[in-house]
């Protein structure tokens, strides 16, 4: 099957269907570019994607990234990453060795296509010169035959006329043979053309339109076999990188299988464990012997003692309740009247009535420890340096942590010193490498650094030995850190912590115990005080005044406009702030609250 043998007829025809197959491969080189750039830009967005949700460097999501969980996810995204890395290197492979060749390939396919149909186009003009040669050359001896007849019947006709002289006669056939003689010329010259047109038709159905049309048909077979391989690369470039996706999945797999909730827990209790004992049993409280009465009846003192105080708030007491005692003190009520004379003194915390035992116990056991009533009293202060504000368990963990890098410097150090003695040893033994002496400053500098940093490291492991139990209390600046009481006032100091009247740390007993839970409280805001101030989540406006007479409350004028930075929790006081030093609790009932809808855990009420 040939098409010059074929096809010889169909010139046009395939002039056309070469130009469509060009356009056929060009669409294929189009869709593999617009492929490589979808993969480009897949890439691309894994990669963002990954590094959106990667740990921020030296902030608490490192810390988080030490569960096997989180480790998980965080192996998962650097799986992606490369995952990506193999979307990118298939489209450069099919840009190399698919776009770029084929590319390359058209502009030749184009280029011989060209010169195919410029072969036949001139054998067509070939054979077309050919053809108006023979016509012209067939009209020639069609109009000399005609002429000769006519001549020849001129001749004839003079020669039988006999009033014409025999000149003229003569003259007559003298151009009767001419006419003769010049249609046998053109004669000879019509066949002669007939001939020569002959030959080069056969050669232009027979040799030329066969061979070109062959040529173009190898032309276009290369073409087609050319897309059925890059069609066949493209699905080998896929089938490259599924091995390495493969091992990004396994991977990521492998990560899944090594989450441990066992190992979780642990980290858990390691990253929260205080060290406090559990409370002890609650008193038993006659009410038939009004004599012999506790202060508080809310008291959850120790009753494990032999006549000794049950609740000692040293630094790091057993019997340490406060951060657990829910505030129990409800608001005053608005004033009858909106006029400020309604309210001379502002509304005071009134004494509540004593609740039934079960009850208190059943509040104890389902409250969540708020500690944000204690924060107002003092903001910003500075972390102790030996952490004596944070629990047992957690200042464990800061001072041996600080020890460890204490360790790591001074092994620095050390390493530092010894290069600059090898260093001063070689300037001895060749003194024109430099000057030894120059060395003795830098070396007195260094071994001044590591005396620091041990006596630095001792006094930490000295802190962490005491914690530990391996060392006793440090006397005077132990009593200083924990706050000890003595025992006598230990008593006092837990009905305080535990009848709390308000939401600030304010109290309902006599202003003796008030000035010693101040002391209280300045040791709890050192344990539980974190350094960032609230975000304001909406305003409110003052419906009354309110005379703040009490810890941790603050006064406000009718008509005021402040800042929310806490909500009503349900014990009826909102939070409040006019500036950066001053905030407080004021009564729900005395402002009208606008929370911010866009705020971090606002919800919108009326």
């Amino acid at each position: 099957m040939s098409w010059g043998t074929e096809l010889w007829d169909q010139f046009d025809n395939l002039e056309k269907h070469t130009q469509w197959g060009i356009d056929i491969l060009e669409k294929y080189i189009k869709f593999v570019k617009e492929r490589t750039e979808i993969e480009l830009n897949y890439a691309k967005q894994l990669r963002n994607l990954s590094k959106k949700y990667q740990p921020k460097k030296n902030s608490k999501e490192e810390e988080e990234y030490r569960y096997t969980a989180c480790q998980a996810f965080l192996s998962t995204l650097n799986e992606m990453n490369d995952y990506a890395g193999q979307h990118e290197v298939i489209s450069e492979n099919m840009t190399s060795q698919i776009t770029v060749e084929l590319a390359r390939y058209v502009q030749e396919l184009k280029q011989e296509r060209k010169s195919h149909f410029h072969d036949g186009r001139k054998a067509q003009q070939q054979i077309e010169t050919c053809w108006k040669q023979l016509e012209s050359s067939k009209r020639r001896f069609e109009r000399d035959c005609r002429e000769a007849d006519r001549a020849q019947q001129y001749f004839e006709k003079m020669d039988a006329d006999i009033n014409v002289t025999k000149a003229d006669v003569e003259k007559a056939r003298q151009q009767a043979q001419i006419r003769h003689q010049m249609a046998d010329d053109s004669k000879a010259d019509y066949s002669s053309y007939l001939q020569k047109f002959n030959l080069e038709q056969h050669e232009y159905y027979h040799t030329h339109i066969p061979n070109i049309f062959q040529k173009i048909q190898e032309m276009e077979e290369r073409r087609i076999v050319r897309i059925g391989e890059s069609v066949k690369t493209y699905a080998e470039l896929d089938r490259q990188v599924i091995p390495i996706i493969g091992k990004c999945l396994d991977g990521i797999v492998t990560a899944a299988e090594s989450v441990d909730p066992k190992n979780d827990s642990q980290l858990v209790v390691e990253a929260y464990k205080s060290g406090f004992e559990p409370p002890g049993d609650i008193e038993f409280e006659d009410y038939t012997q009004p004599m012999k009465r506790t202060v508080s009846d809310n008291s959850l003192s120790n009753s494990r003692g032999d006549g000794k105080p049950e609740l000692k708030f040293g630094g790091k007491s057993k019997g340490k309740l406060w951060p657990f005692i829910k505030k129990n003190k409800p608001p005053p009520p608005p004033p009858a009247s909106a006029s400020p004379s309604a309210v001379p003194n502002g509304p005071q915390s009134p004494k509540q009535q004593k609740e039934p035992l079960s009850h208190r116990f059943n509040e104890f056991m389902t409250s969540k420890p708020k500690i944000h009533c204690f924060r107002s009293l003092k903001r910003g202060g500075a972390t102790p340096e030996d952490f004596s504000n944070l629990p047992p368990e957690q200042r464990r963990k800061k001072l041996q942590q600080k020890v460890d890098e204490l360790n790591k410097e001074i092994q620095k150090e050390m390493d530092q010193r010894d290069a600059i003695t090898k260093m001063k040893d070689v300037y001895l033994k060749n003194p024109q490498m430099g000057d030894p002496a120059s060395l003795d400053h830098k070396l007195a500098e260094v071994s001044q650094n590591i005396e620091k940093l041990r006596l630095e490291a001792q006094k930490f492991e000295a802190w962490l030995a005491e914690v530990e139990g391996r060392l006793p209390a440090r006397g005077e600046q132990s009593r200083r850190q924990s706050g000890l009481y003595d025992t006598q006032s230990a008593p006092a100091v837990n009905n305080c912590a535990q009848d709390r009247e308000s939401p600030d740390g304010s109290y309902t007993e006599e202003q003796s115990q008030e000035s010693e839970v101040k002391v209280l409280a300045t040791d709890f805001d050192d344990e539980f005080d974190d350094e960032e101030p609230l975000p304001a989540i909406g305003t409110c406006k003052a419906l009354y005044t309110f005379e703040g007479q009490n810890e941790g409350t603050i006064s406000v004028v009718e008509g005021e406009t402040l800042y929310v930075i806490e909500e009503d929790k349900g014990d009826g006081w909102t939070r409040i702030r006019r500036n950066e030093d001053e905030e407080g609790y004021v009564p729900t009932s005395y402002v009208e609250v606008y929370l911010d809808k866009n705020a971090k855990g606002a919800k919108t009420y009326i």
